[in-house]
């Protein structure tokens, strides 16, 4: 075949295509167990960050934590029922869940015990200004008021809406908030608000981030990803 003829070149450039899709592929696949392990580990260190642990904990102290603390990560349905139960330390059940599966009804919920006493974790999802946002409400064991909270985004302006993952004293104001107001324990009461006119469930918004702010409390009150589908098992005994 003439080096110089347009057979060649196409013969060429398909070959050298194809050689560098299969490295790219073999090379996505070998990497993929470590990129999906590190996922995981993030999401555990997010649910730990929820619960007060040190946000400067390393990974190892992160895993090691995580089989200690969480009790179990069970599905429940919107009745408060367990329809697949977790394990101690466990990543198989509620923890595999997403938007998705809440959206559908498949509740995680995450059971744990921190310093002896009872605690749960739920995951919520949500949308804010330019994208997907997310976020871990940990419950103390009374089901009524706010023990921790972390949330996370895709895209958000930094110094903006960014805050609601960039910063942690805001995210520390969350700590004691009520879940419900004291005469309707049926309607999920707590809001990120500009204003505030109930400091038992309100949360001061993130200065010049209103829609995301908006976003976080539409999250909480979400029939579909919200804290509003928990209603039930956190208002059973």
């Amino acid at each position: 075949m003439k080096t110089n003829s347009n057979s060649y070149t196409i013969t060429y450039s398909i070959i050298l295509v194809l050689i560098v899709a299969f490295l790219l592929a073999f090379v996505f696949q070998a990497l993929k167990p470590m990129q999906d392990a590190n996922v995981q580990l993030d999401q555990q260190k997010q649910i730990l960050f929820a619960l007060n642990q040190d946000r400067n904990m390393t990974n190892e102290q992160a895993v090691e934590l995580w089989k200690k603390i969480i009790i179990a990560d069970d599905i429940i349905n919107s009745d408060g029922k367990v329809v697949e139960a977790g394990k101690q330390g466990g990543v198989d059940a509620g923890f595999k869940l997403n938007s998705k599966d809440a959206k559908e009804g498949k509740l995680a919920l995450f059971r744990c015990k921190v310093n002896g006493e009872v605690k749960y974790v739920i995951p919520v999802y949500g949308n804010g200004l330019w994208g997907p946002i997310n976020g871990f409400i940990a419950i103390n064991g009374d089901k009524k008021t706010i023990f921790g909270a972390y949330f996370n985004h895709e895209s958000e302006t930094a110094g903006l809406g960014a805050e609601i993952k960039d910063n942690a004293d805001w995210q520390a104001k969350f700590k004691g908030k009520k879940l419900f107001t004291d005469d309707n324990n049926q309607k999920i009461a707590l809001s990120v608000e500009k204003k505030i006119e109930d400091p038992k469930t309100q949360v001061d918004a993130v200065t010049g981030a209103t829609l995301t702010s908006n976003g976080v409390t539409e999250m909480f009150h979400s029939d579909k990803g919200g804290l509003q589908p928990y209603v039930k098992f956190l208002t059973s005994k």
